[in-house]
């Protein structure tokens, strides 16, 4: 099964466009990073992986605010064999490297994020408040795995508002909903979303870039794959709240504050060299 899955690997020409937009706003889309035929393979077995592992999961109905969302799975690549080949896929590594113009990426995490029919909004939010890294070369690959209408809706983002770098009122929580509008208002900064996706392409935001994600009323499941990726030779920092601590013991158990993140759960997916 895992010979017959197609490879990953070979360049995929990013435009110096999408590194400039990157740069200012904090997010950018790339069309075809994987074709619709590579997907089309794939899914099957990234439906199965997660699956798999969402049976602590219970009706949609009945569970909090944070599990409504989507169902989440984590790791993928170090639960089954299959998922090494995509999640440390060498073309989505380099697209990752040059979009950040560094010499090399790594891996912070990969997840599943499949938001069922009836999904609730992911309010808006920053990922890196949560991630103990020292630097600003981080960048998420955001991948539909099946088609992403203009109704079901695709990431949106405040853009621009990377460079304000920690903003407190965007931590996610029940009351979320109701105050990020009048939030989002206050910094005078568009939303702006990539609109439909096909399967392959991927939109890319920067860790303190504030992001969110509509429901999913439509009849359909929103799947999509996502990857982390970090700049070689970012190092770890002293935990500054209890996240950090939980991402250390997740992402990065093998390394500690101050010492390069190079541990076992951080593998060099892509270099120059």
């Amino acid at each position: 099964m895992i010979a017959e899955l197609p490879d990953l690997d070979g360049n995929y020409d990013v435009a110096p466009s999408a590194v400039k937009e990157l740069a200012e706003n904090g997010h950018t889309v790339l069309r075809g990073v994987a074709s619709e035929a590579e997907i089309a393979a794939w899914l099957p077995v990234i439906r199965e992986v997660t699956e798999a592992n969402a049976a602590h999961y219970g009706p949609l109905e009945e569970r909090g605010t944070f599990d409504k969302m989507f169902l989440q799975i984590q790791n993928l690549w170090r639960l089954d064999e299959r998922m090494r080949r995509f999640s440390l896929a060498k073309r989505f590594g380099q697209v990752a490297a040059d979009l950040l113009g560094v010499d090399g990426v790594r891996m912070y995490h990969d997840q599943s994020l499949f938001k069922e029919v009836g999904g609730a909004a992911t309010p808006f939010h920053q990922d890196q408040y949560y991630f103990p890294l020292d630097g600003q070369e981080i960048v998420t690959m955001w991948m539909p795995l099946v088609p992403v209408t203009a109704e079901m809706g695709s990431l949106q983002f405040v853009s621009g508002s990377h460079v304000n770098g920690f903003l407190p009122e965007f931590l996610i929580g029940d009351e979320a909903d109701e105050t990020d509008p009048k939030l989002i208002e206050q910094l005078g900064l568009p939303i702006e979303t990539h609109g439909a996706l096909a399967p392959g392409d991927a939109t890319y935001h920067c860790g303190w870039v504030v992001h969110g994600a509509s429901a999913n009323p439509t009849d359909n499941l929103r799947a999509v794959m996502t990857v982390i990726y970090f700049g070689d030779g970012l190092r770890g920092i002293a935990p500054q709240h209890e996240w950090h601590e939980k991402d250390y013991a997740k992402w990065m158990p093998d390394v500690r504050p101050g010492e390069l993140a190079d541990g076992s759960y951080n593998p060099l997916i892509w270099s120059r060299a």
